[in-house]
């Protein structure tokens, strides 16, 4: 479930001030609390916005498979 802290909560308030950002998604892969990930948005986002970073997401997602196949050719 993405609602609530995830367990690299502290991680991602780290990236979103230091950013000066209003949101953040933090991927860890083999990190000290193995994998995971937290997301970060206003109180103010929307139903709207939780879906731009669902869409977002899947683009990030379907680049990087594009790169691995790059990687393999």
């Amino acid at each position: 479930m993405a609602e609530g802290p995830g367990k690299y909560d502290k991680l991602a308030t780290w990236v979103r001030e230091r950013a000066k950002a209003q949101g953040v998604v933090v991927v860890v892969i083999g990190g000290d609390k193995g994998h995971g990930f937290s997301i970060q948005l206003p109180g103010t986002a929307t139903a709207d916005d939780m879906v731009q970073i669902a869409a977002m997401l899947r683009e990030v997602a379907n680049q990087v498979e594009v790169d691995a196949q790059r990687r393999r050719s």
